[in-house]
């Protein structure tokens, strides 16, 4: 009769290639049962988890090499999003929190937010989108979505409730203002929208809330670092030189020791265009491998590149976004990778699974 501690035996052979740790020890095994079979459920720290096959796999063998190597094994996989995050803080029922940078306008920052957070949302997360660009707002756009937040008393005080559109809880000053109305605002004016954003609206429970920030290194970013506790930043850049050295200032702004967060890895957007009647024909129009470089240079994450494909334009500026369409699967590859980063960073603040 082969017994828990057997099987647990194995699998703490097995070990999560991004945590470095066995997956015993990580509590990552559940309602283990045995019969005539061995079933137990791996629970994984995202369900966008790149690694999923490869651990369940790597269960399996154990099991057959140190418990039995003919009964049937059955691996049910679900998953627990880490977090660092503690009751008292804002945005409370947010387990991570994901800013989204880039040193220049135009270098796609808000496409990619809006393709990271679909992305994640089809993985079987629960995401938020906060448009953190005030002076041009670019969700609204992106999304489709022209109305106004729903307001609410809770607990005797006024809140916003995000929209939701594909799956995912949105909230932008373009909701509130006409598409052709300009923001002009001073500085302390959109720090303070930006603090109500994040302090007046009820997000409610969500795995991931990607922040797309506006380009610079100005007031939001600023009452960013002071009041929301980020788990990371992404920093987005074509790879033209240009765009380059504006991405590299915003790598230094966030690592400045008063404002000091942590740097999930670098995006190239616009990486190269590949005509659709001429497919494996790379045309590399803004350089080839700047973002990848800037990631070497900085020691931070690669965390992979997207085309410029016109399809995906078209989607976005329709708000018509397709998660199945060929053209949207390097939003997952990319969001697989920054959910990875996610929980290796997690993992270096002693995260817990809530």
């Amino acid at each position: 009769m082969i017994s828990n501690e057997q099987v647990l035996k194995a699998l703490s052979h097995v070990d999560d290639p991004d945590l470095k740790k066995d997956l015993v020890t990580l509590g990552m095994i559940e309602n283990l049962q045995i019969d005539e079979s061995i079933r137990f459920d791996l629970v994984l720290t995202t369900p966008a988890c790149p690694m999923k096959d490869m651990m369940v796999n790597a269960c399996k063998n154990a099991i057959r090499l140190m418990v039995d190597a003919a009964i049937p094994v059955e691996i049910h996989t679900t998953s627990r999003v880490s977090t660092t995050r503690t009751p008292d803080e804002v945005l409370r029922g947010v387990k991570n929190i994901i800013a989204v940078a880039s040193g220049k306008g135009g270098v796609g920052k808000s496409t990619v937010s809006a393709g990271l957070a679909l992305a994640l949302q089809q993985m079987g997360a629960a995401v938020g989108l906060l448009d953190a660009d005030i002076y041009g707002p670019s969700i609204p756009t992106i999304f489709g979505v022209h109305e106004s937040p729903e307001m609410k008393t809770i607990d005797g005080r006024q809140v916003m409730i995000p929209i939701e559109k594909f799956g995912i809880r949105l909230l932008s000053i373009g909701f509130m203002t006409p598409p052709e109305q300009a923001i002009v605002w001073r500085g302390p004016m959109i720090a303070s929208a930006f603090r109500q954003f994040v302090n007046d609206t009820d997000w409610g429970d969500l795995d991931y809330l990607i922040i797309d920030l506006p380009p610079g290194t100005g007031d939001v970013q600023l009452s960013l670092a002071q009041i929301v506790p980020l788990t990371g930043l992404v920093i987005v850049t074509t790879p033209q030189e240009v765009a380059i050295a504006d991405a590299r200032r915003a790598v230094s702004m966030f690592r400045i020791p008063a404002i000091s967060k942590p740097i999930l890895g670098v995006v190239e957007n616009m990486a190269w265009f590949e005509p659709p009647d001429m497919p494996g024909k790379k045309y590399f129009i803004f350089g080839e491998g700047g973002g990848k470089r800037l990631a070497e240079e900085q020691q931070v994450p690669y965390l992979g590149a997207l085309p410029l494909t016109e399809s995906v334009r078209v989607r976005a500026d329709k708000g018509s976004w397709d998660a199945t369409a060929p053209d949207f699967q390097p939003f997952m590859v990319l969001a697989a990778e920054v959910a990875r980063q996610v929980s290796i960073e997690n993992s270096h603040k002693s995260a817990k699974f809530v």
